[in-house]
């Protein structure tokens, strides 16, 4: 369901560049509405720390993932409420994690947990994904409901459990549309499943892969729908192009796409291979790794990027530490 409102009224036309970003603020709770409340009551830590994350940054559009749905977006509209400059525009849609397949597609013997829903979940609606804007927002294609076995190519086993019930997405695939001055900006907006929590059989390696593949088959015209130019793919591929576990060639093969460009945003500072990471998996995770993303088609010119990410010391450090282990990535452009 389409959940776009207008909240301030109309939003004051802003010069050149458009700055838009993506950031997993893992606000989910463990339970319906715990979001909502932590929100509400104005003293959770995490929550005033990703709240001045977004305030110092500013992004025109911020592509949000890890926070909580629920039908009438309550806890998006709590959070955006919260912030110093609130946004004028909102977009948000159920997503499907924690949205029951009714199959037992752990092969555990029970059924109705959160690895027997479409997308991980203990609950509909954890963790899904939304977009602030200060621009209108126009009417979503939602990709979330293809079926993971209808991608072209898929990856997908015969022997699935969840052949002819999964779903692709593991949390949506949205192509949503942004009114720019002047100009029609369209955003293709998903979160990837992680590619490991799985067996031999690497199911979530496969489906991550796929989740991926999705935007090149969508711009190649494999699907039903489109991804209309100018455009830019925000989100979390849960895979980073050198060193995490998975399936590496999806994330290398959208990076090389020749209708992309990867403006590599780096964290200041940061040299090496790790000087792009977007995320700090503390030990015994795999650590620094680069699986967020903002990617505009070829032919937008970028101005500028990078992943906010202050030094020990340096103001906000601690804050974007205690928000979330993922950073904020932002890319600023002009539109042609």
């Amino acid at each position: 369901m389409l959940l776009s409102l207008l909240l301030l009224g109309a939003a004051p036309l802003r010069a050149e560049p458009l700055r838009l970003a993506y950031y997993d603020v893992e606000l989910a709770r463990d339970g319906p509405a715990l979001m909502l409340q932590d929100v509400l009551g104005g003293e959770d830590p995490q929550v005033a720390a990703v709240l001045r994350v977004i305030a110092a940054v500013a992004p025109d559009v911020l592509v949000l993932a890890g926070i909580d749905w629920d039908a009438e977006a309550r806890g998006l509209q709590a959070l955006n409420a919260a912030l110093a400059a609130p946004y004028p525009y909102f977009f948000t849609a159920e997503p499907n994690a924690g949205m029951p397949t009714g199959l037992d597609i752990d092969g555990n013997g029970r059924l109705g947990e959160a690895r027997d829903a479409q997308g991980f979940g203990r609950f509909t609606g954890e963790g899904g994904l939304a977009v602030l804007s200060r621009h209108p927002l126009g009417a979503v294609q939602d990709h979330s409901a293809l079926l993971w076995r209808e991608l072209p190519g898929t990856l997908m086993r015969g022997d699935d459990p969840g052949t002819g019930v999964q779903r692709l997405s593991s949390t949506a695939h949205w192509v949503l549309p942004v009114d720019l001055p002047g100009a029609r900006l369209h955003l293709g907006i998903f979160k990837a499943t992680p590619p490991v929590f799985d067996g031999p059989e690497d199911r979530n390696g496969r489906r991550n892969h796929d989740e991926i593949l999705f935007w090149q088959r969508l711009m190649a015209g494999a699907l039903p729908g489109n991804l209309p130019a100018p455009f830019v793919i925000l989100g979390g591929a849960n895979l980073d192009p050198h060193l995490s576990e998975g399936r590496r060639e999806a994330i290398r093969g959208l990076l090389e796409d020749p209708r992309l460009q990867d403006p590599a945003p780096v964290r200041p500072g940061a040299e090496g291979p790790q000087a792009q990471a977007t995320v700090d998996w503390p030990s015994p995770g795999p650590g620094r790794l680069r699986v967020d993303y903002v990617l505009p088609a070829l032919g937008l010119r970028v101005l500028g990027s990078g992943v906010f990410w202050p030094k020990e010391g340096e103001a906000l450090a601690k804050e974007v530490a205690v928000a979330s282990r993922h950073r904020l990535v932002w890319v600023d452009m002009d539109l042609p």
